[in-house]
């Protein structure tokens, strides 16, 4: 099982878009794919998708009273293979109970083995803002991705907010934990010669990282994106073929390159979600 996170510690950035798409893909490829929704404030992976099984719980029961049973906490989406946990933490209370237990920090960590035998792939999705519930994400993560804004705005704040949080987590070395490698992606890049430009230099900024750096693969400003969020269905089914008026290639492309370079031990699976197979699963109904 690989613990993927989507983190910024700046809000706006498209970090469910990121999530949910890439997480309706993998389970179109086949694999069992845990969505984790831990953004209190803003909780819309919870809702991106229709629930053809609604569990009781989600992640308070998870996080506040260490519940992992799957019937009591996961709830099925409409697509096959995606289950979900959703926030259901109405009032806020998880991060102040994070601060104040004893391996806060480490909670999701220590229960998320209990999943091992059920899924093969977690994506979490969480808050725009540095807390104790951001960081506790990231030691439980096996893979960090941080979707960036082609601003300077943007990366200033991944600069000054997610690298200190990475850094001040380094301490946790010293218990055994793992800091996970971060992976920049480069999304809603336009055309513009500004956008180009800060690309290029937050590629430069990373070019000898060892922790941290830039995806090949950008998610380009394309419609699609905002049109299946609002549609409710993942961007690669409703858009598999290039259209005639664009020069990006179809969101099946973008989101299926993206899978591969982040998870390049499933490539054979992604390959095979062809323009011809998503067609023949979008017009049959699955």
């Amino acid at each position: 099982m690989k613990i993927t996170s989507v983190v910024s510690t700046k809000g706006g950035v498209g970090k469910t878009t990121v999530e949910a798409n890439l997480g309706a893909l993998c389970a179109d490829a086949g694999l069992r794919t845990l969505l984790i929704d831990l953004d209190p404030a803003q909780p819309s992976l919870s809702s991106y998708y229709q629930l053809v099984e609604e569990a009781q719980g989600g992640i308070y029961e998870l996080l506040a009273l260490n519940a992992t049973d799957p019937l009591r906490i996961i709830s099925s989406t409409a697509i096959p293979n995606l289950s979900l946990v959703i926030s259901n933490d109405v009032n806020n209370q998880l991060n102040t109970l994070l601060l104040q237990a004893p391996d806060g920090r480490l909670r999701l960590a220590n229960l998320m083995p209990a999943f091992k035998d059920h899924f093969d792939l977690v994506l979490i999705d969480t808050q725009g803002a540095r807390s104790a519930m951001l960081e506790m994400v990231v030691l439980a993560s096996d893979l960090v991705v941080s979707p960036l804004l082609p601003n300077m705005l943007a990366a200033r704040e991944f600069s000054r907010g997610t690298m200190q949080m990475l850094e001040g987590l380094r301490a946790y070395e010293r218990l055994g934990m793992t800091i996970p490698p971060v992976k920049i992606v480069i999304n809603n890049l336009d055309l513009t010669v500004d956008a180009q430009m800060i690309e290029q230099s937050v590629r430069e900024i990373f070019h000898d990282n060892s922790q941290i750096s830039v995806l090949d693969n950008t998610i380009p400003a394309a419609v699609v994106f905002r049109n299946a969020a609002s549609l409710g269905v993942p961007a690669h089914r409703l858009e598999y073929r290039q259209p005639s008026n664009r020069k990006s290639p179809a969101a099946l492309a973008i989101v299926r390159q993206l899978a591969i370079e982040l998870f390049p031990e499933w490539r054979d699976r992604f390959e095979a979600l062809t323009e011809t197979v998503i067609e023949s699963r979008v017009k049959g109904g699955h």
